[in-house]
């Protein structure tokens, strides 16, 4: 396909990753383990008060905003568009980003920039509690043709869908604009509550749809290796991952199934985002999709050896080796 500029939309959002030692945190708070749900400032000022004597980490977050980081450190260029608050967390995630060589199309709320408290349980299975804040004033006018006409990819986050205009103006404007559409399908939850704007949008306009085996489920209600053969009659290109299984990509009748490339597990934040990173990064540098499915798993496997979605300047190093060689 060889796309060479890729531009994310999505949450910007501060992580606050806290390690624990059992589930009962997460049971007393009521939230569905394994998924992200969005919560209230109450309820996640609720669920930090929690945490308080656990072991926490403050790194820049949301799901796209983490694909884009590992998309910049393969050197592909790229862009993320979304909003911020005028505080500390808004200003550490557009350094961050300026950091890291991604270009922030970021616009400015006065309210709090958003923050997804991430709870790991020893086998490394996360559950998000996610304040929106800042995150929420993105709106269908800040998508204009201007912001999207320098770049041939365009990366939209599925939790974007609670916000069924704003969601279809991204998809129409990169429609329009001639882009290449990816989305990831976000969380089983975000899936179920809603089916219906999902399949408007993966029938309609997206070209590349990314799932795990439980988002495949609950939008196909199919397995994941019939999953991703139905989605491949949808869109062009259809990637279902199953955890240490791999991944399944499928373009047309032609599919591929790529193993995990590791299973040492201390915390699964980003282990998706890294995958897309990596499979698009793929794309856009020409390569074929197994190629592209390998370097995802890649990256994927070094994420979930670390505790949030960020990794070393060395590990970045290391992974630019391993990719020439894949």
């Amino acid at each position: 396909m060889g796309h060479s500029k890729i531009l994310g939309i999505g949450n910007a959002l501060v992580d606050i990753i806290a390690i624990l030692k059992d589930d009962q945190i997460i049971k007393t708070l009521e939230l569905p383990k394994g998924s992200m749900t969005l919560v209230d400032r109450e309820m996640s000022d609720r669920v930090q008060a929690g945490i308080s004597n656990e072991k926490r980490l403050l790194v820049t977050g949301g799901s796209v905003a983490n694909a884009i980081n590992g998309v910049a450190n393969l050197g592909v260029p790229c862009g993320f568009l979304g909003t911020i608050g005028e505080d500390e967390l808004g200003i550490l995630f557009e350094e961050e980003q300026k950091n890291q060589g991604i270009k922030p199309l970021l616009i400015h709320s006065e309210l709090p920039t958003g923050r997804a408290v991430g709870l790991v349980e020893p086998d490394g299975e996360r559950t998000f509690a996610t304040y929106l804040g800042a995150a929420s004033d993105l709106h269908p006018d800040h998508i204009t043709l201007e912001r999207l006409q320098e770049f041939d990819l365009f990366f939209i986050e599925g939790y974007l869908v609670y916000n069924h205009a704003l969601i279809m103006a991204a998809a129409s404007a990169a429609k329009e604009a001639g882009l290449v559409i990816a989305l990831d399908l976000a969380s089983y939850n975000v899936v179920e509550a809603n089916l219906e704007i999902l399949n408007e949008l993966v029938d309609n306009y997206v070209d590349i749809v990314f799932a795990n085996e439980e988002e495949a489920k609950a939008f196909t209600g199919l397995q994941p290796l019939e999953a991703v053969v139905n989605l491949a009659t949808r869109c062009d290109i259809a990637v279902v991952k199953v955890g240490k299984e791999g991944a399944y990509i499928q373009q047309g009748a032609v599919r591929h199934k790529v193993p995990a490339a590791g299973n040492l597990v201390v915390d699964t934040t980003g282990a998706g985002d890294f995958f897309a990173a990596g499979f698009l990064s793929g794309i856009a540098k020409g390569y074929d999709l197994e190629k592209s499915g390998k370097l995802g798993a890649l990256l994927a496997s070094r994420v979930i050896r670390v505790p949030g979605a960020k990794l070393a300047e060395e590990e970045w190093i290391e992974i630019r080796k391993l990719e020439e060689d894949l």
